[in-house]
């Protein structure tokens, strides 16, 4: 069996100086933000917020000046996300741009969609959404079934995607679909694509969660028309290309922080003198500050060139387990003891319908356990 082994970086003390300026912000912005509203963590939405973050460098922080980045590195971006984060920031305009649209681009079109797109991430003004899974396809990715044909010098795209978060106010998808038919090899003749979500034929319906709100989206293709230069890296090379967009989706502190507002709230409302409450408290204290150096360790592994994806998916999946259980724990604590309209409470409501969806972004729960098993020599 071969080991993960997951080292923890350590920051320099420039990272510890920007962690002081970003927490200054944060007071300054968001000081008046209530708990209930820090507690949907990087779904919220705010496009003024992002670009007050992109005006200060804090969008594309690790990307060449060329492309409108500040060259800064891994670990100064790790900073910035660890506080955007704890503090409940509404991120959710930029974060998958800037996370992965954005580095996939410049990876497979550094000459031609990354000069024109990369600079207005970085301003904070242009957003992405993720088009991979599709209806029936549930976890396995490799049966997609939204097709894309030549047509003259370009292409058109006709399928569905499916649970694409925020797709009704992005600018833009990168959607996987077959450009050959299905083969012996499930994962050859995938390409992907930029759509452009104002394009004709492209219908976006509301799927509305079990919050009441509508953030995810069914998005149907009827011939919707791409240009060939929209073709992003080399045609079927899209499972290739994929698989690199959810190392950088799977990467983040955000695996582990989605339910941070809950635990400020029950260590708010601890007894200190209540031992079953220092118990508890202190094992989600520790496991928090495990899964900090492994999330620590795959920044470092990011910053080194090194590819994280086996330590980003165990992150991930230990990460979920914990957010996951946090509302049960509140309630053990504090249930029948919590004012319905306090800040514990109202954050616990939240979390109580929004933990179920943890284990599914991302990557499901036995799907990155599978990973994780092939990759230590376990099958």
């Amino acid at each position: 069996m071969q080991a993960l082994d997951i080292r923890p970086a350590e920051l320099p003390p420039d990272c510890e100086q920007l962690r002081a300026e970003v927490r200054d912000f944060l007071a300054q912005t968001l000081g008046d933000l209530p708990p209930h509203e820090r507690a949907r963590n990087w779904s919220g939405y705010s496009p003024e917020f992002s670009r007050a973050l992109g005006q200060r460098g804090w969008i594309g922080m690790t990307w060449p000046r060329r492309y409108g980045g500040g060259e800064r590195s891994m670990l100064e971006r790790y900073v910035v996300l660890e506080e955007l984060l704890a503090a409940g920031a509404p991120v959710s305009a930029h974060w998958v741009a800037d996370r992965q649209s954005g580095p996939l681009l410049m990876r497979y079109s550094p000459e031609v969609l990354a000069p024109e797109l990369l600079p207005r991430i970085a301003r904070g003004e242009c957003h992405f959404c993720i088009g991979m899974s599709e209806p029936d396809s549930g976890s396995d990715l490799a049966s997609i079934r939204t097709r894309a044909v030549r047509d003259g010098d370009g292409w058109r795209i006709s399928g569905r995607k499916v649970w694409t978060s925020a797709a009704h106010k992005a600018h833009y998808m990168i959607a996987l679909v077959r450009t050959a038919p299905p083969s012996a090899d499930r994962h050859a003749g995938m390409s992907q694509f930029l759509v452009d979500m104002r394009s004709p034929g492209l219908t976006i319906r509301p799927i509305v969660n079990q919050l009441g709100e509508h953030e995810f989206n069914e998005v149907t293709f009827d011939d919707v028309p791409v240009p060939a230069h929209h073709l992003i890296g080399a045609e079927g090379e899209g499972w290739h290309q994929v698989t690199t967009e959810l190392t950088f989706e799977r990467s983040g502190p955000e695996r582990y922080m989605s339910s941070t507002q809950l635990m400020l709230e029950m260590l708010d409302a601890a007894d200190a003198d209540n031992p079953h409450h220092q118990l508890v408290l202190g094992r989600l204290a520790a496991q928090y500050a495990t899964l900090r150096q492994m999330s620590l360790g795959v920044a470092g592994m990011l910053a080194e060139g090194q590819n994280p994806g086996l330590a980003a998916a165990a992150v991930k999946d230990q990460g979920a387990l914990l957010e996951q259980g946090l509302p049960d724990l509140a309630h053990e604590l504090f249930g029948g003891r919590m004012p319905p309209e306090s800040d514990l409470a109202r954050v616990q409501r939240h979390l109580v319908l929004a933990t179920p969806s943890f284990s599914l972004r991302g990557g499901t729960r036995e799907i990155l356990r599978g990973m994780l098993a092939k990759g230590m020599g376990l099958r």
